[in-house]
């Protein structure tokens, strides 16, 4: 694969799965825009990039602000010029019983999860489309295809960014703009080495394959939807969790 002369957008391109997908669409050519709340990680995420012969810089994000995404639409316009592909792979959960979640909680799930792959795309979407090729992969999880105990209403908003995603699809498809969809299960992240060990235990133990999946195996998985090798793929989602999952 190929992606050299590409401009690309990876929220959450800090740390887990965006963070391997920022790096392992540099290392197929793409100039990578890491974009990420915490500004530190940020910059360290581009400078590591760099240091390995990609091209990549920083600009802060938060997914949650429109005028955030607005102002990276304008520093993008003004700079690089053009956008290719945007990954909207920033997220965030807590593992609990829905009966103890708490409004707040419900709001910053939404916020994060579904809201802000919405907003994010929203502000990105005339410079895809003008690009003449884009694309846009979504993270998902697979917590939004079949559901997952204790995290009901965060497979709630993973479910909406699949339905955004193939309504999105229908939308663009006359735009030569392709929208695809890669649902995770537990992956080897930060996040998830938040969450109790209990939980981490239960969840390792229930994947077929017994091993929780890399971050870099699920960004092998955006580089296709972002490539040419997916060139009649649109509104597909595509799960990667070691067989815990297997829908239609």
């Amino acid at each position: 694969m190929n992606l050299s002369g590409k401009t690309v957008v990876v929220t959450g391109g800090a740390s887990g799965i965006g963070l391997a997908t920022s790096k392992a669409l540099a290392a197929v050519g793409a100039e990578v825009i890491v974009t990420d709340l915490n500004a530190a990680a940020g910059e360290a995420a581009a400078t590591d990039i760099r240091a390995s012969g990609g091209k990549a810089r920083f600009h802060v994000l938060d997914v949650t602000k429109p005028a955030s995404a607005a102002a990276l639409a304008e520093n993008i316009q003004n700079t690089a010029g053009k956008l290719d592909i945007l990954v909207n792979a920033a997220g965030w959960d807590i593992i609990e019983p829905f009966m103890v979640n708490t409004p707040e909680y419900w709001d910053k799930i939404v916020a994060i999860n579904f809201m802000g792959p919405v907003q994010v795309t929203r502000a990105l979407l005339d410079l895809l489309i003008a690009s003449g090729s884009g694309r846009i992969v979504n993270i998902a999880s697979d917590a939004g295809r079949v559901g997952s105990s204790g995290e009901a209403v965060y497979a709630g908003a993973k479910g909406g960014i699949i339905a955004f995603t193939k309504s999105l699809a229908r939308e663009m498809t006359r735009k030569q703009l392709r929208v695809n969809c890669v649902c995770p299960g537990p992956t080897d992240t930060p996040l998830f080495a938040s969450q109790g060990e209990k939980i981490r235990d239960a969840l390792t133990n229930a994947i077929p394959m017994k091993r929780l999946a890399k971050p870099s195996e699920i960004a092998d998985a955006v580089v296709f939807f972002a490539s040419d090798r997916s060139s009649f793929c649109t509104g597909q989602v595509l799960s990667v969790s070691g067989g815990l999952t297997m829908v239609d």
